[in-house]
Parts: structure tokens; sequence; C-alpha cells
């Protein structure tokens, strides 16, 4: 597997099959079936050759080369969804 990660943070963003070719030029990733704009060779890294976590998800997990750690930033978007959900019934109830 390949990850690529934020050289500020260490925040795995992505992660790809190693098949897959990642060309990280001065102004974006480019992917197989896709360009990320906000990574590119100044701020982000592309590691190659890493097993990640079976429940990686992007954002969730910091890697810094060699290891793996969940991020405790890292809030659940579905949780955030179910949050905001709940508070927009209150508001419809009141």
């Amino acid at each position: 597997m390949q990850t690529i990660t934020f050289n500020e943070t260490n925040i795995s963003a992505y992660i790809f099959e190693d098949e897959h070719n990642l060309v990280a030029t001065g102004t974006e990733i480019t992917c197989p079936h896709f360009i990320i704009g906000d990574m590119n060779s100044g701020n982000a890294t592309v590691h190659t050759g890493v097993t990640s976590p079976e429940d990686w998800q992007g954002g969730n997990y910091l890697f810094d080369g060699t290891s793996w750690t969940l991020n405790p930033d890292w809030t659940d978007p579905r949780l955030r969804e179910i949050e905001e959900l709940e508070s927009r019934l209150e508001e419809l109830k009141s």
C-alpha cells in the first residue's frame, strides 16, 4: 500500500494500492483517477510499501514514515452528522 501524508501534521489523507502510480509535482499530486490539488511535493509525502490499519479512514490516522497512530483531533464524520441532525430535529420540534 501507499499513503499520502501532510508533512506538517503527518495526517494520512489517502491510501492507494502499490500498483497505482502517484506523481507529486510542485503544484499537485496526480493519482490514477483524480488530481489532489491541495497536496504537492512541497507539503506532502508519498510513502510506499506501507501496511495501513484495517479501519483506516482519511484523516483518522497519523503516519510518521514508520508508525501509525490514531489522530487525537479526528472526529468521525458520521457522528458529526448525527449531532447536526439531532440539533436540527430539536429546532423543528420547538
